[in-house]
């Protein structure tokens, strides 16, 4: 018998869920169709949302089915949860081409488990849902009062922030969507981040009242450092999941520079590696144990060739001091620095390219650039460019 519940503590993947033991038996009793929404406001998934990942992988690896619900109709609406002010509404065009970019991300990231998969978009039954219909089938069982009394209701009311009968409606057909899988998938778990529980436990409410029958569902923490610092944040901003975002290399250096204190947890989180193994790891080389993490984050989210090619560029530029593989920047003659930086994705905005300066953060060979207004020229054609101690670029003049 496992005890999944565990599992996910240990794993640091749990933060919450309803009836522990009655779920930690109906997982241990028969293969349990369970599912995970993800909305699509952006064209891609940053590491945040690696944690839900991590926990689909854990039972689909158990032989559980995994639901992943591709959030169409949803998206049109907005979800208020952790939000301080509403989403921006996108076309329907954008929807799916973020939609078809997810599935993409997902079938890569589950490539070895493809019989374990299913894909849906409910925008196929919310597109079709008749309002009145709604109100009297489903609104008849929801309580305002229980519905302000959800987190992310009562954040944005207590800032005095506007939230719009629009996305109020979200929780609603969040859990319209359970109530669908409930009944026409056999699902009887859904799986969200922390924000997500207010939502969660409001469906489960409705598939007893409506479906006669008993859900579940567990939500997973946010993925934070040692300090509590909020963690997928770069000077290039966002650290996307996607290879075809962010490069395998500045991926692969993202998590083989995480602060010591997070390479246990971070190891427990991402790979299979038992806790004895970890720990014997980190005792021995720190860094050794850090190179691990970043080789096998990349292998699961790239691939094992990209995640070979970043540890021996790694290896090349920073243990040999070779600069023959570093990646090359096109400068157009005579733009400044900071433009060109910026406008390449290489750091996130002007701003934060002027902090990086005044902070001796950028050099040229080993020489600190100190004008903010730096303008590129022939000199610097094929010279070495370093952005804090982990970007090298070289300096091509076109």
């Amino acid at each position: 018998m496992i005890d999944y519940i565990q599992l996910f503590k240990d794993r640091h993947l749990f933060n919450q869920s309803t009836n522990e033991n009655e779920l930690n038996t109906l997982l241990n009793k028969r293969k349990v169709i369970f599912y995970i929404g993800f909305d699509a406001t952006a064209d891609a998934l940053h590491v945040g949302s690696l944690v839900q990942l991590r926990a689909i992988k854990t039972l689909i690896k158990h032989d559980h089915q995994a639901i992943v619900l591709l959030g169409g109709g949803t998206t049109k609406v907005g979800d208020p949860s952790g939000k301080d002010t509403a989403r921006q509404i996108l076309s329907y065009e954008n929807i799916q081409e973020n939609i078809d970019n997810f599935k993409r991300i997902f079938e890569h990231y589950f490539r070895d488990y493809k019989e374990n998969i299913k894909f849906i978009n409910n925008d196929q039954w919310l597109d079709k849902l008749n309002y009145i219909e709604l109100l009297r089938d489903v609104g008849s069982h929801v309580s305002i009062n229980r519905m302000l009394t959800f987190e992310s209701v009562k954040e944005r009311l207590k800032r005095e922030q506007s939230l719009s009968f629009l996305e109020f409606n979200y929780m609603i057909l969040q859990s319209y969507d359970f109530l669908y899988l409930n009944k026409n998938e056999k699902c009887d778990l859904q799986i969200g981040g922390s924000d997500q529980w207010g939502n969660i436990v409001l469906g489960m409410e409705i598939i007893s009242k409506i479906n006669k029958k008993n859900a579940f569902g567990l939500t997973t923490p946010l993925l934070t450092t040692s300090t509590g610092k909020k963690m997928g944040k770069t000077e290039q901003g966002a650290v996307w999941i996607d290879q075809n975002k962010y490069s395998s290399f500045d991926f692969y250096q993202y998590w083989r520079n995480v602060d010591d204190n997070d390479v246990e947890k971070l190891l427990l989180i991402f790979s299979d590696l038992n806790i004895e193994e970890i720990k014997m790891l980190i005792k021995q080389d720190i860094n050794n144990a850090k190179k691990k993490l970043a080789y096998l984050v990349t292998t699961d989210c790239h691939s094992e060739n990209s995640a070979k090619e970043a540890e021996e560029k790694a290896k090349s530029i920073f243990e040999n001091n070779s600069f023959d593989k570093i990646d090359e920047i096109s400068f157009k003659e005579d733009l400044k620095l900071i433009d060109t930086l910026t406008s390449n994705n290489i750091i996130g905005s002007k701003s934060e390219a002027k902090r990086l300066i005044e902070g001796g953060g950028i050099k040229i060979e080993d020489n600190p650039i100190k004008d903010t207004n730096l303008v590129i020229d022939k000199s610097y054609d094929k010279k070495i460019l370093k952005i804090g101690k982990k970007k090298y670029f070289k300096i091509i003049i076109s």
